[in-house]
């Protein structure tokens, strides 16, 4: 007799805001599947859903660029990550910056901090211009943004830690003075993710991150998101979620809410890396300067005390290598674990030179302005050994500051000029 199989009697797994974030992060937007109770969802491929009647969906969804199962089950996720009401998935992080621009009045008025991802100064000086929006950009925007207030100002747009030179900023202070004058506050919280920092528990109305690096974790997904509370803007960015339609597969939804669960796992070891590496860097005569905040000498310290959990600093650092632009290219093809590749945030360390590959586009009179000199060279450490990072950065500043000086000196020596 054939036996029939109904719904299987599962408990809720919806995990309670009391949850830590471990616990979030494995099971939110995670429930078992109610018929076949698979622990781990199916990917939803299906670009359209069937109605019992006219206009009467059977389930949650309609269409696939309106909203999909993994789509939302990652959605669900990352709102509870961030402690958010609301996220909004987009197919890029540059989508997620371009829809929320986009969410502006024209004639609007934006104001950022300089020390911002190439992409999204693009967007800012190039893109968001055609639709009437300006942007004015600020070294030091809690000293600056009351002054550079105007009654067309509708948002400020604060990456902290800002990329590339790791530079901090307090946002509680920031939220402050725009809420007086009724001005959104938007964060990029990319080099940090979830688990480090919550911005909008220290005052900002909306959270960005490119998916891409941290949150999936895994250098294989291309995706944005936006995390807040308000009902009102949900309303908005929903409907041009919809309309402009810049959202992300289902695959790249399932892809990346694999790679949440274990992004505390990841965060931890990477900053524990970065430490390290950073350490390493202060302690190198071949080094100008290092750009960490997790490092006790770092100039924004007390604000990663107040801000990023337990005081952790990130993966991500930055440094001013001896020898110039030069040299700095001469590291990111030395070191032998550490990728020459843009990007950041994966399982893999990688390097790069900031002026010459994600930061090309700014101006040079700019860029150095907010410090991003030739001579800075980024680093995104990922989960390996950590010694075996240190020993990496070691080894490839010295074949390049040390080993450039005596092969310079050996060939000058050669065309009867004699050592350096």
């Amino acid at each position: 007799m054939a036996i029939e199989h109904g719904p299987i009697d599962t408990p809720p797994r919806a995990p309670s805001p009391a949850h830590k974030f471990g616990t979030l992060a494995v099971h939110a937007g995670s429930e078992h599947d109610p018929v076949t109770g698979a622990v781990i969802e199916s990917i939803s491929l299906s670009t359209t859903f069937a109605q019992s009647a006219v206009g009467q969906p059977i389930g949650e969804h309609e269409y696939v660029r309106s909203s999909n199962p993994n789509r939302w089950n990652f959605e669900r996720c990352i709102a509870a990550l961030e402690q958010a009401k609301y996220a909004l998935a987009f197919s890029s992080g540059s989508a997620t910056t371009a829809t929320i621009l986009q969410s502006l009045a024209a004639g609007s008025h934006v104001i950022s901090v300089s020390d911002v991802y190439g992409g999204t100064h693009r967007y800012f000086t190039k893109v968001a211009s055609a639709h009437g929006v300006q942007v004015s950009f600020t070294p030091s925007i809690e000293l600056d943004i009351e002054h550079l207030i105007t009654s067309d100002t509708k948002l400020i747009w604060i990456e902290t830690p800002s990329n590339p030179t790791l530079s901090l900023v307090d946002i509680r202070a920031v939220a402050d003075i725009a809420h007086r004058s009724g001005i959104m506050v938007v964060v990029d919280n990319t080099f940090l993710s979830p688990y480090i920092q919550n911005p909008l528990s220290h005052g900002a109305d909306i959270v960005v991150h490119s998916v891409t690096k941290y949150i999936n974790g895994h250098s294989d997904v291309l995706m944005g998101v936006a995390a807040f509370n308000s009902d009102a803007l949900f309303e908005k960015l929903k409907f041009l979620q919809n309309a402009i339609g810049a959202v992300p597969s289902p695959f790249d939804c399932w892809l990346a809410h694999r790679g949440v669960k274990t992004l505390h796992l990841r965060a931890r070891e990477a900053s524990k890396n970065a430490l390290l590496v950073a350490q390493a860097l202060e302690d190198s005569p071949h080094v100008l300067a290092v750009n960490y905040p997790g490092s006790a000498s770092n100039r924004h310290r007390k604000i990663a005390l107040k801000q990023h959990r337990d005081g952790l600093g990130g993966g991500m650092l930055s440094f001013r290598i001896k020898g110039g632009s030069e040299a700095a290219a001469r590291f990111c093809q030395a070191t032998r674990i550490f990728t020459l590749a843009e990007s950041l945030g994966g399982v893999e360390s990688l390097v790069e030179v900031p002026a010459s590959m994600t930061h090309m586009g700014i101006p040079r009179e700019q860029r150095e302005a907010a410090g991003v000199f030739e001579d800075l060279v980024r680093l995104s450490c990922g989960v390996e050994d950590g010694g075996d990072l240190v020993g990496d950065v070691r080894q490839a500043l010295e074949r390049v500051v040390v080993g450039g000086k005596i092969g310079n000196g050996v060939m000058q020596q050669g065309n009867g000029v004699g050592h350096v």
